[in-house]
């Protein structure tokens, strides 16, 4: 019941606007009159629950985004660090055998550092994703009970534009770094071998821009986690009030 009492006001805002409104046209629209009334000094109002989504959202994002598009980005955290494709680790422990663990290493290098090149065009997707969130959203997102809600919003919303994005900036990456010269090598060396049925194809496009995505999803739901669950995360008076309240509701 309070779930709705807390959303009611800015359900009559999205009422008497049109049905392709944004939340951010709304607040917007609504100014300073959205109002609580359970608001008390650990009870945000509804703006304030807004606001700090919004904050907290735009913060992780940038920060993740950031965090992985610096050198080692992708290279330097074993979790998310780009290796060979499913299908070519059986020929890259083969080279491997047969004494090329340089130019394995170096497609490895490649793989990551064309993933961290991309990694940063993820800012401005996510910041046109948090302004057009709906109420429905919002509410799901902070009260769902879900710990990783954030973030699978961002994968409904954004994977497909992420994936439009990184595509070209992923294959220039690739070149640029040197791992399309390095892939097409050992695939070649590799298809030369005798006996070797399985040939490699050499194309990397599409492998690593679906892993830098994953590794972003990733990333974000730390993020996500880190201001749910801990008070230091909480950087502001705003996300301390609202992620506190939302703590406590479902908890």
């Amino acid at each position: 019941m309070r779930k709705i009492l807390t959303f009611a006001p800015l359900l009559f805002v999205f009422s008497v606007t049109s049905s392709c409104d944004t939340l951010n046209a709304a607040v917007n629209n609504a100014g300073g009159g959205i109002y609580n009334p359970a608001q008390t000094a650990t009870t945000p109002s509804t703006l304030e629950m807004i606001s700090g989504l919004k904050q907290a959202l735009e913060v992780g994002t940038d920060k993740s985004a950031s965090q992985l598009s610096a050198v080692n980005g992708f290279f330097g955290n074993a979790a998310i660090k780009l290796l060979f494709p499913p299908e070519a680790q059986k020929a890259e422990n083969t080279l491997r055998k047969l004494g090329f663990n340089k130019l394995c290493d170096d497609v490895v290098l490649s793989l990551n550092r064309a993933a961290e090149d991309a990694a940063g065009k993820a800012k401005p997707i996510f910041v046109s994703a948090i302004k057009q969130m709906t109420i429905q959203d919002v509410t799901n997102i902070l009260l769902g009970g879900s710990k990783d809600a954030a973030t699978q919003y961002f994968k409904r919303v954004t994977t497909s534009q992420l994936t439009a994005e990184f595509q070209p900036v992923i294959h220039n990456s690739l070149s640029k770094v040197g791992a399309t010269r390095y892939y097409s090598q050992l695939a070649t060396t590799y298809n030369k071998i005798p006996l070797t049925f399985n040939k490699l194809n050499p194309d990397l496009d599409s492998y690593v821009t679906q892993k830098a995505i994953d590794g972003l999803f990733y990333r974000i739901a730390l993020e996500e986690l880190s201001i749910r669950t801990n008070l230091s995360a909480r950087t502001t008076p705003l996300l301390q009030k609202v992620f506190g309240y939302v703590q406590r509701k479902t908890s």
